[in-house]
């Protein structure tokens, strides 16, 4: 299977740029796969497009400002102002590095997998700094191609506050803003806990309090895992067949309550619904772990899923619309019907919907 086999054609205007002022103002693209119609509906209908006893499943990681603007080690003299990069990473000053953490180390927590900008300058053994009086000092430990790094930053007691205070939102790079105060809350879904993820599990942030007390109301089951967004899923694909793709390994946890949901809805032949694609990575992952089973404990999920699949565990997903020829809309064909899906997407394009993370969704039956 050839990777152009899933280009569409996307006019740049229907990128979103920004969020709707309101969560659950998106539209929806209702796709049957089963009959091959698809339906424009409003996100504010999903409730009651689900039916009574439907588990429906979300990934509940929560971003954190995973972007790092600094300097490389013999700069000194670079401004505060320089340092934080108050511009669009495509502009590098001289000796300016933007790196975005990727995954922690699980031996070596001080050490994270990361991509560096620009890479090529970057070696092994580079010393980086970031921050006012460069609050954050870390090496290159390792290096591994297209801007791939290993560093290892210098320990203190209040990583994740400095984090906090001199990280950005990384926004993906087809959002072309800098980020801004309101995306630390508006880039990350108001069920998010665990704090992991360094791109957002965007099917949820349409998702309201109020959205969720109407499924409640409806008698719809819910329940979270976590499954924390790295390299793995949006990372591109640069070979010419899918079955040559890997995925990177992104680390997943499922706790026994949820697991006991899980098992619960499948007993009494309810539907699985998967809020996002990385929720279904995880789901049908460690059902292929358990044999068939999704059980309680954590791991490291790196199952690509494409056309051909047979899918153990999700029989329907909420996802935003995604990139040509990336994994993410391979998977959503595999689900859905590549024939059907894309032309769902020409569909979406000629209809002028609101495409990628802060765009508008898609909900698919299989």
């Amino acid at each position: 299977m050839l990777v152009s086999e899933f280009h569409y054609h996307l006019p740049e205007e229907l990128i979103a740029q920004k969020p709707l002022a309101e969560r659950a103002a998106s539209r929806l693209l209702h796709l049957h796969a089963e009959s091959g119609q698809f339906f424009d509906r409003r996100f504010l209908d999903f409730p009651e497009l689900l039916r009574p006893g439907d588990l429906v499943v979300f990934n509940n990681t929560r971003v954190f400002p995973a972007r790092l603007y600094g300097r490389r080690s013999g700069l000194s003299h670079v401004s505060q102002k320089t340092r934080d990069m108050g511009h669009p990473a495509s502009d590098f000053p001289h000796g300016c590095i933007e790196v975005l953490l990727t995954r922690q180390g699980s031996q070596e927590p001080n050490e994270w997998e990361c991509l560096v900008r620009p890479g090529r300058k970057i070696g092994v053994g580079e010393r980086l700094f970031f921050g006012e009086g460069d609050e954050l000092q870390a090496e290159v430990v390792s290096r591994a191609e297209f801007g791939e790094r290993r560093i290892r930053f210098a320990p203190c007691a209040d990583f994740f506050a400095r984090i906090e205070k001199i990280g950005h939102v990384p926004l993906p790079p087809y959002i072309s803003r800098d980020d801004s105060a309101a995306d630390r809350e508006r880039y990350q879904t108001v069920y998010a806990r665990e704090r992991g993820s360094v791109a957002a599990p965007t099917a949820g942030l349409h998702f309201t309090p109020e959205i969720l007390e109407r499924m409640r109301a409806r008698g719809i089951e819910t329940a979270e895992i976590t499954l924390h967004v790295g390299l793995g899923t949006f990372q591109p694909v640069r070979v010419d067949r899918v079955e040559d793709h890997a995925l990177h390994s992104e680390a997943y946890s499922i706790s026994p309550e949820a697991a006991e949901k899980i098992g619960q809805a499948r007993s009494a032949g309810s539907r699985l619904v998967a809020v996002g694609t990385t929720t279904v990575r995880t789901l049908e992952y460690a059902a292929r772990q358990g044999a068939g089973n999704v059980r309680a404990g954590e791991g490291e999920a790196n199952l690509f899923i494409y056309p051909g699949y047979r899918f153990q565990v999700v029989s329907a997903l909420l996802t935003n619309f995604h990139l040509p020829q990336s994994t993410l809309l391979m998977l959503v064909c595999a689900l859905g019907g590549k024939e059907i899906v894309m032309r769902a997407y020409e569909h979406a394009v000629k209809e002028r919907y609101r495409f990628y993370s802060y765009g508008d969704c898609m909900f698919v039956e299989a």
